[in-house]
């Protein structure tokens, strides 16, 4: 297994809670309810699952091995991963920020979080569709085999401490919404 291999698994949950999330806007879209807690489960999966996890391997571990190996970090492929981050966290933060006026009472909120979980869900279809044929492409065949272990390990230790039992928490609160989001119409 290859350290890109480990972040297309990642990709995979995380398309899922995309799907889900679409879901949910079109439940929104149509005028039914959408309990408040499957909105902040959602927004909590990507924070933590999503950007903390996932976006904090590629930061902090693959994108400074991809350097040493000779790709620059605030041009090409890298730069632009780096960008979308900075992009996607400001979607979520709008859509957190929705969350708690709707729950305060405003009516234009859920539109609020409508127009930014739609942006975010494109954003990130797209950005994971980058990496996943192109960022990692490059990485696969610029780091040395003996690095690409080395990653593997450092992104164990990541999750251990920078995640803990969160990851697994994670993981079920997807299974559960779609379960539920699946199940319904």
């Amino acid at each position: 297994m290859k350290p890109t291999d480990v972040l297309k698994n990642e990709h995979v949950h995380i398309k899922e809670m995309l799907s889900i999330l679409n879901k949910i806007l079109g439940k929104i879209g149509r005028g039914q309810n959408v309990p408040v807690e499957d909105l902040l489960n959602v927004l909590n999966f990507i924070k933590v699952f999503a950007d903390k996890c996932h976006h904090g391997k590629e930061e902090n571990i693959l994108f400074p091995a991809m350097e040493e190996a000779g790709i620059p970090r605030y041009s090409g492929p890298i730069g632009v991963m780096l960008i979308e981050h900075e992009e996607g966290r400001r979607y979520v933060k709008a859509m957190s920020e929705a969350v708690e006026e709707y729950k305060n009472g405003s009516l234009n909120a859920l539109e609020k979080f409508m127009e930014n979980a739609g942006n975010y869900i494109s954003l990130l279809e797209q950005h994971i569709w980058k990496e996943d044929n192109i960022l990692f492409n490059l990485a696969d065949e610029n780091i040395s085999d003996r690095v690409k272990m080395e990653l593997i390990e450092k992104f164990e230790e990541f999750e251990v401490k920078e995640i803990g039992e969160e990851h697994k928490k994670q993981l079920k609160i997807l299974q559960a919404l779609k379960e539920k989001y699946y199940s319904s119409r």
